[in-house]
C-alpha cells in the first residue's frame, strides 16, 4: 500500500537551519559501509559529518540523549524485524528528519515496504558501493528530493471546550504534557487565545510577544523563528502562548494559522491547540487544520447542547474521524447524569473523567500538572492520548491500557511521513 503522502520536503536553507542540529549522522555496522558513505557523499556533505559505529538500536539509544539530525543514515543489519525496529526509532526523533536506511535484505517487497510502505526516503543493501551511495543517498542530502505538495509532519490535535469552564485548557495542558515529558515526543502546545489563555500558566512556562508577531506577519515564520517564540517546559515540550492587552486586537493575517502549523509540524511530532469555538478567523483556521478535534463537556445541560453542535460540525479536510468527545467532572455536584447525559447526547462519551476539584484545583495554582499523580484524572488523559495519537499507554493501572497501538502507519506518522 502506497504511503498517505510523500515523505520528502526541500532541505532548509543553511542560514535556517537550526544550529543545535547536526546536519548528517550515520549509524553503520562495519568498516567497509563506513568508507562508501565517507566518499561516496563527498560532494553532498564535503566538510564531512559523523559516522558512529552501530545499528539502528545504537541510534534509539544515542538519539535519546542528543538533537535530531536533518538527515540520519541507519543500519538494520542483522535485526529480525527490522521495520519495528524503525518504528521503535520514531519516538526519538523530529518529525520532518529524512531517513536514509542500509540493510542486507535485496528482494523487492522488503523494498517495496521500506520506501512504500513505511516512507523511508531509500534504501539500499550491502555490500555498499562508493558510486551506489553518490547516486542514491547523494542527492537526497544535497537537494531533499522533490517538494512535497503539503508538508509532512507531525499531527494536529485540537482541544475545544463545549463552553467555558468545562476544564478544555488544563486537558490540552495535560494532554501535552505526557506527550512531550512521559511520551518523549517533541510536542509543542499552542495557546489560541492571546488575551486569557491559561495553559501556559498551567505548565509554569513562560509568555511572550512571538504568537502575535507570526500572526500579524507571517512572513517572518521559519523554523529558527518559531523555535525562538516557543518557550520551553522540558526537553522535548514547549509552549506558544501570548497574553496581549485587553484593550488591543490582534490584527490576524490570512493564512498566517497555515504557515505557522506547516512551521510547527517540520519541528514537532504532536501540536496541541487549545482553541475556543469563535467566529474568529484564527480559531476557524486552526480547527480547518486538525487531524485530530476534542470536544470537551461537563455534565450540564448547556454543555450538552453545544457539546452537540459542535460535533455535528464537518470534519476537517485531514481529519479522518469525527471528534473526540470528552466528559470532563463526571459527577459533578447538581450536575446530570451518565443516564441523562446519554439519552441527550444519543451516544456515549469517548473518554470520561472524574469530578477531582481538590487535585485539578491545587495543581492548577501551583502551576503543576495534574496527571502528574495517579488516579482517575492520570488514567483519563491517558485514554484520551491513545485515542487522538495511537501512543502507547505508560500507565498499566489505565483501563484499557495497551503497549501499543498501530505499526507503519505510526512510524509515518511520528517521523512526520504523512499529511
Amino acid at each position: 500500500m502506497p504511503p498517505d503522502a510523500v515523505v520528502t520536503a526541500e532541505s532548509p536553507a543553511p542560514e535556517r537551519e537550526r544550529p543545535d542540529r547536526p546536519r548528517v549522522i550515520a549509524f553503520v555496522s562495519d568498516q567497509d559501509t563506513e568508507t562508501a558513505l565517507r566518499e561516496g557523499l563527498l560532494e553532498a556533505v564535503p566538510r564531512g559529518f559523523e559516522i558512529r559505529r552501530g545499528t539502528v538500536r545504537a541510534a534509539m539509544a544515542a538519539l535519546h540523549k542528543m538533537p535530531t539530525p536533518h538527515v540520519l543514515i541507519v543500519d538494520v543489519s542483522g535485526e529480525d524485524q527490522p521495520l519495528s525496529a524503525l518504528s521503535e526509532l520514531s519516538d526519538v526523533v523530529e518529525p520532518d528528519v529524512r531517513v536514509l536506511v542500509i540493510g542486507d535484505r535485496e528482494d523487492l517487497n522488503f523494498y517495496r515496504q521500506m520506501t512504500h510502505g513505511l516512507g523511508v526516503m531509500e534504501y539500499l543493501y550491502q555490500p555498499l558501493m562508493r558510486d551506489m551511495v553518490a547516486r542514491y543517498f547523494g542527492p537526497l542530502i544535497l537537494r531533499g528530493g522533490q517538494a512535497a505538495e503539503a508538508v509532512a509532519g507531525g499531527r494536529v490535535v485540537t482541544v475545544t471546550g463545549a463552553r467555558g469552564g468545562t476544564g478544555a485548557s488544563t486537558i490540552a495542558a495535560n494532554l501535552a504534557w505526557h506527550f512531550g515529558v512521559e511520551a518523549r515526543r517533541h510536542t509543542v502546545l499552542l495557546d489560541a487565545d492571546l488575551h486569557r489563555g491559561t495553559t501556559a500558566m498551567l505548565l509554569g512556562a513562560k509568555m511572550g510577544p512571538g504568537l502575535r508577531t507570526v500572526l500579524e506577519a507571517p512572513d517572518r515564520i521559519d523554523e529558527l523563528f518559531v523555535e525562538r517564540a516557543a518557550q520551553p517546559v522540558s526537553q522535548r515540550l514547549h509552549v506558544l502562548a501570548g497574553e496581549e492587552k485587553l484593550t488591543e486586537t490582534v490584527a490576524y493575517t490570512p493564512n498566517a494559522a497555515e504557515r505557522l502549523l506547516d512551521a510547527l509540524r517540520r519541528r514537532y511530532n504532536f501540536v496541541v491547540i487549545d482553541v475556543p469555538w469563535s467566529a474568529l478567523p484564527l480559531h476557524r483556521d486552526l480547527l480547518a487544520m486538525a487531524h485530530q478535534r476534542v470536544v470537551v463537556m461537563d455534565p450540564t445541560l448547556g454543555s450538552v447542547r453545544d457539546a452537540l453542535r459542535l460535533m455535528a460540525l464537518p470534519n476537517a479536510p485531514k481529519q479522518a474521524a469525527r471528534a473526540v468527545l470528552v466528559l470532563n467532572r463526571e459527577n459533578l455536584p447538581g450536575g446530570l447524569n451518565r443516564r441523562q447525559l446519554e439519552e441527550g447526547l444519543k451516544m456515549q462519551p469517548d473518554v470520561v473523567i472524574p469530578d477531582l476539584p481538590k487535585v485539578v484545583g491545587l495543581a492548577a495554582s501551583l502551576g503543576e500538572v495534574a496527571m502528574a499523580g495517579r488516579g482517575g484524572f492520570r488514567s483519563g488523559i491517558l485514554l484520551l492520548a491513545r485515542e487522538v495519537a495511537f501512543v502507547r499507554l505508560l500507565d498499566s493501572s489505565a483501563p484499557g491500557t495497551v503497549k501499543e497501538k498501530g505499526g507503519g502507519g505510526r512510524l509515518r506518522r511520528l517521523l512526520g511521513l504523512s499529511s
